[in-house]
């Protein structure tokens, strides 16, 4: 996710130098089609060798990356440090967490007939491991740096600064599945509470940060236009938390005494109601300004990625919702969205790919323009907004 609408080619020497966290996007979001998929109810199961191709080449993505961030740090260790020291690019090492959760949570639901229960449930242990660390290391170093390194202040947030706190509800849902494949007792309940605890502590951070973000947006106005897209950001809490609760509860039976097992079934529906109904009030105040910024010169960026992972976590939210509640207009939800899931991947994909061909991506920052007169607003890469 970058901040040029239209970036100039780099040779090809340069393009590694500015590869940044925010290509894990492009891992959440193809890994997400498949998980979502295989979570869909009755006929979709059908096509579940597509969900399972879907996985396999997020995972491929993952491998690519990895190798390539590593040698990014290496070769260019002075443009990664000033990621790190970046506002608007440091958030995105949330993106590293949770396209490693995405990955493994998506090998126990989407490729498991692919690679074997055995594997599968390995692979997930290891990248579920590995992305909790980071997204918990990343919850905690990248506030520290906005408030010690960074300068930012309240007309400056953005959805973007949700990424790292949002990490640890993506672990949150990513464990429950794994609890039935430790030894009975204390292991399991170990890890069931500990997910609800790591919803815990991502809801709360969500809910201090928020607030931030719709206050920008009603007092100082719209998004940088190449920036708009990162609204559907703010859907990954709301469709991931939903989404955590019902499996924090589906994995609760024989783990947890019963009354508490009873209780976060309940909790799933009381909680994931309203919170879904947030998020579709949201998925229409940010589909209104996306349609604006198309209007006015949106052009294709990396943050186009946001339109997928978000409304995957949705998918899944609405998924969950349907099997404790029964309610057939929830299955309904999860299909549609899941429609527009595979449209925006579709897109985003197009898009990535035809800027790698030409060599526009990676995209190198551009400088900012000269003021402008008052009244005018421009993105980095100068288009009005």
């Amino acid at each position: 996710m970058v901040t040029a609408a239209q970036p100039l080619p780099l040779p090809r020497t340069a393009r590694l130098r500015h590869l940044g966290p925010n290509w894990y996007a492009s891992v959440m979001g193809t890994a997400i089609v498949g998980s979502a998929g295989a979570a869909l109810p009755g006929p979709a199961h059908a096509a579940h060798g597509v969900f399972a191709a879907f996985w396999a080449l997020s995972l491929l993505l993952l491998t690519a990356l990895l190798i390539a961030r590593a040698l990014h740090w290496s070769r260019h260790r002075d443009q990664a440090r000033a990621h790190l020291l970046d506002p608007a690019m440091a958030p995105f090492y949330g993106c590293l967490a949770m396209a490693l959760l995405a990955v493994g949570g998506g090998a126990l639901t989407a490729g498991r007939e692919l690679i074997g229960t055995h594997t599968a449930v390995a692979l997930d242990a290891v990248l579920f491991t590995a992305g909790t660390a980071v997204g918990l290391g990343a919850a905690v170093a990248v506030p520290y740096l906005m408030a010690v390194r960074h300068r930012v202040d309240a007309a400056q947030a953005s959805p973007v600064w949700l990424l790292p706190l949002v990490a640890p509800m993506v672990s949150a849902s990513a464990g429950p599945p794994l609890v039935p494949y430790l030894p009975p007792g204390q292991p399991r309940a170990t890890l069931l509470l500990a997910c609800l605890a790591l919803f815990g502590l991502s809801l709360l951070a969500v809910l201090l940060t928020l607030p931030l973000v719709f206050a920008r947006l009603i007092t100082t106005g719209p998004l940088p236009l190449a920036l708009t897209p990162a609204l559907f950001l703010v859907l990954g809490p709301l469709g991931q938390s939903t989404t955590a609760v019902g499996l924090i509860a589906d994995a609760a039976p024989g783990v947890v005494a019963a009354p508490y097992g009873r209780g976060l079934a309940v909790f799933a529906v009381l909680y994931g109601v309203p919170v879904t109904g947030f998020a579709l009030l949201w998925l229409a105040l940010a589909t209104a300004h996306v349609v604006r910024a198309r209007r006015r010169g949106m052009g294709f960026t990396l943050t186009w990625w946001a339109f997928t992972f978000p409304v995957g976590t949705c998918v899944t939210g609405a998924a969950t919702l349907a099997r404790h509640t029964g309610l057939m207009v929830y299955d309904a939800l999860a299909a549609g969205l899941y429609g527009v899931l595979v449209a925006a991947w579709l897109t985003a994909a197009r898009g990535t790919v035809r800027g790698l061909l030409s060599g526009a991506l990676p995209a190198a920052p551009r400088p900012a323009p000269v003021a402008l007169p008052s009244g005018t607003g421009r993105t980095r890469s100068g288009a009005a907004r």
